[in-house]
């Protein structure tokens, strides 16, 4: 991975683990959040969108369309499963264990999709991302697990990792193998996720006007930062960045998201977190120099 392209991928985690940490803070919006701020985004990236199709940037294809489709389904899965996750169990293990399940499914779709290979290295650094992601969400005790606060944020987590590794996969390919570019991507993507959200809207808006008071100002934020950190991971990939390593190290966002979640959102922290944020830096190095 190039120095640039590894640069793009730490900024995106910095960025990412910033945007979940305001998400959390509207939790309990769920889907009017969602809605509000995919709106945001849409509104906030269309001017470099229109300048894209404009200059004749942008070329379009029946697989580039299905590509956009099926990414905008699957953020809006993510998005939805994200949502309700934090609803329901604590930042510092739902981020995690999301971020974590992610990538590991996103190289083995890699692996079998895109006929990526990682050398030992490589594999190492993901072993190392894994391995502090497990520290990380469990405190450093795996009897975690058997507590019913802890399953529901692993459960959730997974089911948000699970849509990650897919809409990675998928939008690894359309950056890759048919050349459409990022923001155009992710923008469109967007506008599909929006679609879906609407009849929901109009059908709920009473109660989602309600859920959103106060959480205006959070929604912005969150619709002009979301799409960044995506864009610069996408970007990355387009610079030449084999997804087996990109996905992982962009998991670096989960030890920032668990350090804040700590620090802001008082949420417990002990040694099993700080030695998990120390293998995944290793990892992360690893994964940097492969």
């Amino acid at each position: 991975m190039s120095l640039l392209a590894f640069a793009l991928v730490v900024l995106a985690a910095f960025i990412h683990a910033t945007w979940n940490l305001l998400a959390k803070r509207a939790a309990h919006a769920g889907p009017a959040f969602v809605f509000t701020y995919t709106g945001v985004a849409c509104t906030a990236y269309l001017p470099w969108v229109a300048w894209l199709i404009g200059s004749e940037a942008v070329s379009w294809s029946g697989a580039g369309m299905a590509c956009i489709v099926v990414s905008g389904a699957l953020h809006l899965a993510y998005s939805l499963c994200l949502q309700r996750g934090y609803q329901v169990a604590d930042l510092s293990v739902v981020y995690p264990v999301a971020r974590g399940s992610g990538p590991l499914l996103a190289t083995i779709g890699a692996l079998v999709l895109l006929g990526e290979r990682p050398g030992i290295v490589g594999i190492a650094g993901l072993l190392a991302v894994v391995t502090g992601i497990v520290l990380i969400s469990t405190q450093g005790r795996l009897s975690r697990f058997a507590d019913p606060a802890s399953r529901k944020g692993v459960h959730w987590g997974t089911t948000t990792g699970a849509a990650i590794a897919g809409y990675t996969v998928v939008d690894a390919y359309g950056i890759k193998m048919l050349g459409i570019q990022p923001v155009v991507l992710d923008w469109c993507a967007n506008v599909v996720r929006l679609a879906m959200l609407l009849p929901w809207f109009l059908a709920n808006r009473r109660d989602a006007m309600a859920r959103m008071r106060g959480h205006w100002g959070l929604a912005i934020a969150v619709g002009v930062l979301s799409p960044l950190s995506y864009i610069l991971v996408l970007s990355a990939l387009r610079l030449g960045a084999p997804l087996s390593l990109t996905a992982p190290a962009r998991e670096m966002s989960m030890m920032v998201g668990a350090l804040l979640g700590a620090w802001i959102l008082k949420e417990s922290v002990g040694w099993g977190r700080l030695s998990g944020c120390l293998v995944m830096i290793v990892g992360v190095a690893l994964l940097a120099s492969a």
